[in-house]
């Protein structure tokens, strides 16, 4: 289309124009050209990247604000070739020639593959996990033995949310060489709160069972209403291994986070309260 066009006209315009103004003057046409093709190509991937993202929001009805990883991996193309682009430039503004460049200093070679060999391990990664659409923005994930939502995949790291509200930043190389767990994509509703209790602090598992419940009335209406469960997972000399479970209508991590802050609360009030009543029956002659 005709306004796609009028950049493309302007620069070769412009760079018509800086080669008669700058025939007067004492500079290089090198110098002037390299910076002239590198605004060139800049200018065109730029247009080529904004086509491709405005073609494929349009098909998958994304509006301007929303990206996903096929977004993110389209501008991580573009740092790419930005930075190539100006490395390519440097070298032709103080005439070098990059072939002739690491063929004949093979030790600079070397050194500069061994001093890049762990960066472009990550960009890489990052390329192939950008694309594989294993995981993606806002997916509630478990890398390794991080937990959280993903917020962020650049060229280099991947930025989760966790629990506490922390935001860790994951090499890329690290998350495509460790098991993943995407809890989004699989839709797992069922929600499972470990804990370990006294023996001496429990009266019954049904008690506790339904204080555990009535600690979360407020959400019953997120909850389906035959599925909670106090099991016991593992049994010890003088403690309980305990899972509470449930499962949620639909998947929902904010959710789930506050029943779990409310479950523990209710937890460690009725740990006190029964902690309470056995020092008072030792106490008591």
């Amino acid at each position: 289309d005709s306004n796609s066009q009028i950049p493309v006209v302007t620069v070769i315009i412009f760079r018509t124009s800086i080669s008669e103004l700058l025939a007067d003057f004492d500079v290089s046409e090198t110098i002037v050209l390299a910076l002239l093709n590198f605004s060139t190509f800049i200018l065109g991937a730029n247009l080529a990247i904004m086509g491709l993202s405005f073609f494929y929001r349009k098909r998958k009805n994304l509006t301007g604000g929303e990206t996903d990883n096929v977004i993110l991996g389209l501008q991580n193309v573009f740092y790419l070739l930005t930075v190539g682009s100006f490395i390519f430039t440097v070298l032709a503004v103080f005439g070098i020639d990059f072939v002739t460049l690491f063929t004949s200093l093979s030790i600079v070679a070397a050194a500069i593959a061994i001093v890049t060999k762990e960066y472009l391990n990550e960009i890489i990664s990052g390329i192939i996990i950008t694309f594989s659409r294993q995981i993606s923005i806002n997916d509630y994930v478990k890398i390794g033995e991080q937990k959280g939502k993903i917020i962020d995949l650049n060229l280099t790291k991947v930025s989760l949310l966790d629990e506490d509200d922390d935001i860790i930043f994951i090499p890329n190389h690290k998350v495509f060489t460790s098991e993943i767990i995407n809890y989004t994509k699989k839709q797992i509703k069922k929600v499972n709160i470990p804990f370990e209790i006294d023996i001496k602090f429990l009266n019954t598992i049904e008690e506790l069972e339904k204080k555990l419940i009535q600690s979360i009335k407020d959400y019953h209406q997120f909850i389906e209403q035959d599925s909670f469960n106090l099991k016991i997972s593992e049994i010890r000399k003088d403690q309980l291994m305990l899972k509470f479970q449930y499962t949620l209508y639909e998947v929902n991590r904010d959710l789930e986070r506050e029943i779990r802050k409310k479950t523990a609360r209710r937890l460690i009030n009725y740990l006190k309260g029964n902690a309470a009543q056995t020092a008072d029956k030792a106490s008591t002659p």
